[in-house]
Formats: C-alpha cells, sequence, structure tokens
C-alpha cells in the first residue's frame, strides 16, 4: 500500500498555479537581474517608436516587492480587459446563435457531406487559416471561429483539440511565414531598410512546408483520438461535452430561419473580414460585430429579448475560466516590465550573439528571439524592440539582414503557440475550454520540430546569402 502510494502519478498543477508560479519567479528575478533600459526615439518616416541600440544603461534597481506582486493579478486583468471582454462577448453570442439551433443542424450537414472523409477537414481549414495569417496577422481573431472548428471536429469524431488545432495552428503556419504579414514580417523589414514583403519565394516554401508538418501532426492526432477517445489529451472533457456532440444519425433539419440565421453568421464573418482588411479592425470592432451578429440571430430565431440576455449569459459563464487566464497571464509582463528587467534581458542576450562562432551565429540570433517572445510577445512589439539592434549585429557577423529578419520571424511567431503569456493562445483555449497544461501536452513535440525545422532554413538562409529578392 505504501509503494502503490509513492508510485503516485505525479499531477500537473492547475493552470492558474502554473502562471501565478511563473509570476513569483519573475518577480524574484527583478532583484537578480540589473535593471536597465534603452532609450526610445520615434522614426518620423513610420511614426513608430523603435529603440535606440546603443543606448542601453543600467538604472536603479525596482524589485517587485509583495503588495506588488500581488497586486500583479488585477493589474494583468486591467491591462488585459479589452482581450477578456472580448472573449466574453464572443462566448455570449456565440451561446445565442447555437440555442436557435441553426450551428447543430448547420455543422450536422457539413459533417454528414464529410463523413467518410474526415482527415480532408484538417488541411482545408488550416490552409484557409493560414492565408489569413501570411496575410493580415491573423492571431487573436481566430478566437471567433474556434467553437465552429470544435463543434464540427465533436461531430466527426475528434475532439477539441483538433478542433481547435487545425484552426490556430493554420493560421500560426501563416503567420510564422509572414510571406505578407505587415505587422511582423512588415514591420521588421522596414526597419531593416528592406523592400516590403521582399525575398517572398523562400517564405511561400517555409508556408507550405510547415503546412505539411502541421497537418500531418495534427491527422496523426485525429485518428489516434478517432480510434480510441480515451487516448484524447482532453478525454475528460470530452466526457463532459458528450451531450453536445452533434449526433449525425439524427441531425435536426435546417429550416427556413436557420438558413436565414447562417446567412447573417456567413455575412457577419464577411463584415468582420473587411474591417480587418480594410479598416485596421481590432477587438473592440470584430467583437462588437460578433455582439450585433448574436443578438439579431437570437431575434430571427425566435429566442426574444429575455431568452437571448440568459443564453448571453450562459455563454459568457461558461468560458470564464479561460477569459480570466488571460489576466492571470497578463501578469506576467507586469511584473517583469515594473521591475525593468525586460530591456536587461534583451541587452544581455544580443551580447551574448556576440561571442558566438560566426558558424553558428545565425542560430544564437534565432534562439534570443525564441526567449525574448516570451517577454515581447507582440510580433510589431518585438520588432521595434529587438531589429535596431539586430540589424547592426547582422551586418557586424556578415549574417545578411534578410536572415536576420527570418530569425526574428520565426523566433517571434513559434512559441506563440506555447508561451502563457499570448494572449492569443489564452483566449482560443478559453474558448475550447482547454486547460493550458493540457495544450502544453499536445503542443510541445510540434513546437520542437517547428523550431528545428526553423533551423534548418536559418543556416540555408545563411548558407546561400538570403538577400531582398
Amino acid at each position: 500500500m505504501v509503494e502503490s502510494a509513492k508510485k503516485k502519478k505525479f499531477k500537473v498543477p492547475h493552470t492558474y498555479v502554473i502562471l501565478f508560479s511563473v509570476i513569483i519567479i519573475m518577480s524574484i528575478l527583478t532583484y537578480v537581474i540589473p535593471a536597465g533600459e534603452f532609450d526610445r526615439v520615434k522614426d518620423e518616416a513610420t511614426g513608430r517608436t523603435l529603440v535606440s541600440p546603443d543606448s542601453f544603461h543600467n538604472v536603479e534597481q525596482n524589485p517587485i516587492k509583495p503588495f506588488a506582486l500581488v497586486q500583479a493579478v488585477p493589474r494583468g486583468m486591467e491591462d488585459a480587459a479589452q482581450i477578456i471582454f472580448f472573449i466574453f462577448i464572443v462566448g455570449g453570442a456565440f451561446q445565442i446563435i447555437t440555442a436557435t439551433g441553426t450551428i447543430e443542424a448547420g455543422i450536422g450537414r457539413l459533417a454528414k457531406r464529410l463523413n467518410g472523409k474526415e482527415n480532408l477537414m484538417i488541411p482545408i481549414f488550416m490552409v484557409i487559416f493560414g492565408i489569413g495569417g501570411a496575410t493580415f496577422g491573423m492571431a487573436e481573431e481566430t478566437i471567433v471561429f474556434v467553437p465552429i472548428g470544435i463543434a464540427l471536429a465533436r461531430a466527426l469524431g475528434f475532439d477539441a483539440i483538433t478542433g481547435t488545432a487545425m484552426i490556430t495552428l493554420g493560421a500560426a503556419c501563416g503567420f510564422n511565414s509572414g510571406f505578407m504579414n505587415p505587422f511582423s514580417v512588415g514591420v521588421a523589414q522596414g526597419i531593416a531598410e528592406l523592400p516590403l514583403f521582399s525575398g517572398i519565394i523562400m517564405r511561400i516554401i517555409i508556408f507550405v512546408v510547415l503546412l505539411i508538418i502541421t497537418a500531418i501532426y495534427i491527422i496523426r492526432y485525429a485518428e489516434k483520438v478517432k480510434k480510441d477517445s480515451s487516448k484524447s489529451v482532453v478525454a475528460e472533457l470530452e466526457l463532459e461535452e458528450r451531450g453536445k456532440i452533434i449526433d449525425l444519425n439524427n441531425v435536426p433539419t435546417m429550416r427556413v430561419h436557420h438558413n436565414i440565421i447562417l446567412l447573417t453568421v456567413i455575412a457577419g464573418f464577411a463584415v468582420i473580414i473587411t474591417g480587418v482588411f480594410k479598416f485596421d479592425w481590432y477587438i473592440l470592432e470584430i467583437g462588437s460585430t460578433f455582439l450585433a451578429m448574436g443578438v439579431i440571430s437570437g431575434l430571427i430565431g425566435g429566442l426574444g429579448p429575455s431568452k437571448i440576455a440568459q443564453e448571453f449569459v450562459v455563454g459568457a459563464k461558461s468560458i470564464a475560466f479561460g477569459a480570466l487566464v488571460v489576466g492571470v497571464a497578463r501578469g506576467i509582463l507586469i511584473v517583469m516590465k515594473d521591475g525593468l528587467i525586460i530591456d536587461s534581458i534583451v541587452y544581455g542576450l544580443a551580447k551574448a550573439i556576440q561571442i558566438l562562432p560566426k558558424s553558428i551565429s545565425v542560430i544564437g540570433m534565432y534562439i534570443v528571439q525564441v526567449i525574448i517572445n516570451f517577454f515581447i510577445p507582440s510580433g510589431s512589439g518585438q520588432a521595434a524592440a529587438t531589429m535596431p539592434i539586430m540589424v547592426p549585429l547582422s551586418d557586424l557577423l556578415g549574417i545578411t539582414r534578410q536572415t536576420a529578419v527570418m530569425a526574428f520571424q520565426f523566433g517571434d511567431g513559434f512559441t506563440n503557440s506555447i508561451i502563457p503569456t499570448s494572449a492569443a493562445l489564452m483566449g482560443y483555449l478559453s474558448m475550447g475550454n482547454i486547460p493550458y497544461e493540457k495544450w502544453f501536452k499536445f503542443i510541445w513535440p510540434l513546437m520542437l520540430i517547428w523550431i528545428g525545422t526553423g533551423m534548418a532554413f536559418l543556416v540555408i538562409a545563411n548558407a546561400i546569402s538570403y538577400g531582398p529578392f
């Protein structure tokens, strides 16, 4: 009995415990890492605020005190309020649409057509969202599509991980290649004084390779789950949600009001995509459109004002755990900013690259960007903070600027799908009710494959002196 107790399986801590532990670790580092800052200057040509590469200086230490540590979580909630409430609105609006029966009827019909060809769904969705990631940097925007992906995946015998992955990792493949992404590659190339979207052929090749690798990874996982549901990383969640899975043998009939609601939803998504592409829409506008879409759909479905309000609360309540995770995770960044250690970390890592042998310095540059991405998960923000340093460093090391931009895009992109400081990751996990530790278990092998693939492409780029065209 004692021996069996000793062999008791280790239980992964709760997601909140993991995140708050990271906050504590970062607060301790504010006592250890010397505080420092770069001067910021405004680029008059673009209006961006960039770091001045030779301006790093130490400043007075500002270690995080115990009470400030406790405040990090509510301050993180405040800082991430826009995304948190966006998630609540999307969850509530989607529940209203679900209550009309349209999702069940529409997804049921689509699933029946795909029955026997389930695996085709994964690459199709990945290509569609991959193009979105590659062209307008689709990240947080995937949140609104996750519930539909999960409903379809479950109807076909897969799980929530499959439905989430085929949408979000498809977008990530596009974002990571970034062949026409103005928010990461575009900003980085502008700082590096390269023609906008130059080197596009290599980036399209990267996009295709990443899509193939990721599609195979997801399909293999999905097939394993379909054969044996206990193999699902979120098997407990799937048992809880069993009653919500669409029965393909008893698919509801698409009635007139279902078709009208479906057209309303399609029109709503078309408005969102147009707004993002043409008018730089973000969380506020997308959330407002989704709320309007939900209310209009509810009225068409005959729910009535009180029922619409009731369903909205049900939907928002069901994703409270995940929505609040975004705020807790933001507390990590709050601690690092207040402790004045982010610039010190960037400076220290950049200096470390200079002492590496020239043959592996490009890999060192890549690894540095991967590490920095934990602290600065914003693509354009990381470009503004690191590229003014990495560009002259690449010139010094004999690495082409285009290769330096590639090191940035890989370092900035890959780990967004695993780091807890990524608002997009925490957002779409909240929509799927997927605990962070479960997602981590699913994604870490793919993350190693992605990072290794990035290294291979960087070695090739360095060998061929990858240039502007």
